[in-house]
């Protein structure tokens, strides 16, 4: 729950909801981009920081060897491979199959977690672990989605694109990363499986809760963007 709680949010799916709800899609973009870069070194920081792990447990600049090999890394050479018209225009014509890999990609990974968490009897863990895991990963994720909504209120009353855009930014947990730093903190524990668990749950979650909410909160910006234009342009009478 500690190494959840010190992710950054997703990339790719707080993005694509923060489009589908009619929010800031290029503040959407700025957080996820930078909060990923950053929680490659602050990340592993506060997991170790909050868990009491000692220095010399952990080669914490091993850690941050494989995190820049397997996160940033892939990111340099993303951006370096753009620059590259031929290559820009492959991705481009072939933009809807490199989403379906990147999507069958990540269920693999995903699978494959699972089955290093359930194999044999090493885990020590069974079925009921993880029904408790799931429905207090469900309770956080719902109640934390209303916290967010009262505290965007509460700062961005007027500005209601900025108010969809922080009910993703705000909870959204990213297995990308997520999956990596923990492979790469606890490669040799026999429960490392069993530690991702909790973000394997809360990635689903988080992908159906914010999919349902997506269609209510864009007719919510649109008619409160509506409101308060016709507020700033209707005329002002003395009584």
């Amino acid at each position: 729950m500690v190494i959840g709680a010190c992710l950054p949010m997703t990339v790719t799916m707080s993005i694509v909801l923060t489009k589908s709800s009619n929010g800031d899609e290029a503040v959407a973009v700025f957080n996820a981009a930078t909060q990923n870069l950053i929680g490659v070194f602050l990340t592993p920081t506060l997991i170790l920081m909050y868990l009491g792990v000692k220095g010399g447990d952990i080669d914490l600049a091993d850690v941050f060897i494989k995190l820049s090999l397997k996160v940033v890394a892939p990111i340099i050479v993303g951006q370096v491979l753009q620059s590259v018209k031929s290559v820009a225009n492959f991705v481009k014509m072939n933009k809807p199959l490199l989403i379906k890999m990147r999507e069958r990609c990540l269920v693999f990974i995903v699978y494959t977690v699972f089955c290093t968490t359930f194999q044999g009897d090493n885990s020590g863990f069974g079925l009921s672990d993880a029904i408790v895991i799931f429905v207090v990963q469900l309770f956080l994720v719902v109640s934390f989605t209303i916290l967010c909504w009262f505290l965007m209120k509460l700062f961005f009353s007027e500005t209601p694109k900025l108010r969809a855009t922080g009910v993703f930014g705000c909870t959204h947990k990213t297995v990308a990363l997520g999956v990596p730093l923990i492979n790469a903190i606890y490669a040799s524990n026999p429960n490392v499986g069993f530690y991702t668990l909790p973000l394997l749950v809360w990635h689903p979650i988080q992908l159906i809760l914010g999919t349902a909410l997506a269609p209510r909160l864009s007719n919510f910006v649109k008619e409160e963007e509506d409101r308060l234009k016709s507020l700033k342009t209707s005329p002002i009478t003395d009584v």
